[in-house]
């Protein structure tokens, strides 16, 4: 038998492939956060910048392309992610990357919002593909001893992206007259998704596993969704969605809020904004793996559910952009809000085995985005409903974390578990 078809565990890669694997997963995940964050910097300018004045239909917009991003990172992490299974992670997240960086640069040539809604919408799909095969592919190529830290890079890294662009936008206006130049710099990672294609080595892991799988295996997305994985799957997709709703549905008003507070007279307190609400999210993001090794899944779970309650309530109810302490507390919730997203690379790839990895990983993380559409849509209506008013919107949508302190308690506790091939 030929040595591409013997099962290989993850200590046949060297530690320079290992570290490849590592760093182009991590910039992935970083570009896609760019991509994410385009709108909360951008979509305001954008929409009136097309011929929409009014506020509150400004603000409906803006619900409208977060759901278009979130409604294509479900369908795109369910599709990517099988395809992970099948093809290998390092292809599928190559092809993610190509994907969300060719269609947000065709972004630069829209004419009006509903173009900018579709094309989010494609975009994301490619958002959607690179978590769950990055993940994979780093949590199966090195070892269980390193995944708590990886897992935290890999949780931070769309967080750096968020900062990057924060930074860049802090020097360079977007206003409704200069806002498409952003898009275009959201398709710089063309070049990375070649190189992953061509030079990223693939899971030894996945190779193992598909020359043991047997040809009338049933597809991976029609076991995650079957027993004895369906519980954990459903478990999963209520875990990823929470801290999803509390960041888009809640958190991610605050850029509009202060954008609408600054207006002509403090252009950049969006980037302002922004900036720090990221610098604590990438923070928050690296420790939560390793928070969730140490105080074990569930503990983490819980509390960090507690105090992004508490920081949000306080910033919607008692500050608004620019007083003092407006800073300070979303420093806090992008610190609290977001150590959820060093715990879910971890805690998610834990509860499939190999052969359907990607698929859970994407399923559970990129589905709970379909429950936080509808939120956000609601949270649009809320914003007609209350003329506008973030403070108003963020004060209802933030309660979502109540729902995080009761569900943990479902979840299983895979602290002291491998993962399984």
């Amino acid at each position: 038998m030929s040595q591409s078809l013997e099962p290989q565990s993850p200590e046949t890669l060297s530690t320079r492939q290992k570290l490849l694997c590592l760093v182009t997963a991590f910039l992935g995940w970083m570009f896609a956060g760019s991509v994410m964050v385009l709108i909360p910097l951008a979509g305001r300018a954008a929409t009136i910048g097309m011929g929409e004045a009014d506020e509150a239909r400004v603000g409906q917009w803006f619900s409208w392309y977060i759901c278009a991003f979130l409604l294509g990172a479900a369908a795109g992490g369910w599709w990517f992610g099988a395809m992970g299974d099948r093809i290998g992670r390092a292809k599928a997240m190559g092809l993610s990357i190509l994907w969300y960086s060719l269609f947000t640069g065709a972004t630069v040539w829209v004419a009006n919002p509903m173009q900018l809604l579709m094309l989010r919408f494609v975009a994301c799909l490619g958002v959607g593909g690179m978590w769950p095969n990055g993940v994979a592919l780093v949590s199966e190529v090195w070892s269980d001893v390193s995944r708590p830290l990886l897992a935290g890079l890999i949780g931070t890294a769309a967080n750096f992206g968020f900062v990057l662009f924060g930074l860049i936008a802090s020097y360079v206006a977007i206003d409704p007259a200069h806002w498409r130049w952003i898009f275009a710099a959201a398709a710089m990672p063309l070049p990375l998704g070649l190189f992953v294609l061509l030079a990223v080595p693939e899971s030894p892991r996945w190779k193992a596993g598909k020359c043991r799988a047997s040809p009338t295996s049933r597809s991976p997305t029609a076991e995650v969704f079957r027993p004895p994985l369906l519980r954990r799957t459903i478990i999963g997709i209520f875990l990823g969605m929470i801290p999803l709703l509390g960041n888009w549905g809640g958190a991610n008003w605050l850029v509009p809020w202060a954008g609408a507070v600054g207006g002509a007279a403090d252009p950049f307190l969006k980037s302002h904004i922004q900036t720090i609400r990221s610098t604590g999210a990438a923070l928050g993001s690296l420790i939560g793996g390793w928070l969730a090794s140490f105080l074990g899944r569930r503990t983490t779970y819980f509390l960090i559910s507690l105090m992004s309650l508490g920081s949000s309530i306080y910033l919607f109810w008692y500050l608004e952009p620019g007083m003092p302490g407006f800073l300070l507390w979303t420093f806090v919730l992008g610190f609290f809000g977001t150590v959820f997203f060093g715990w879910l690379p971890l805690y998610l790839p834990e509860l499939f085995p190999t052969r359907v990895r990607a698929t859970g990983s994407g399923v559970t993380f990129n589905f709970g985005r379909i429950a936080t559409a509808a939120g956000v849509l609601g949270a649009g209506q809320l914003m007609l409903r209350f003329h506008g008013d973030y403070a108003r919107v963020g004060q209802l949508t933030s309660l979502i974390y109540v729902a995080g302190l009761v569900i943990v308690f479902f979840a299983p506790d895979t602290s002291k578990h491998r993962l399984d091939d």
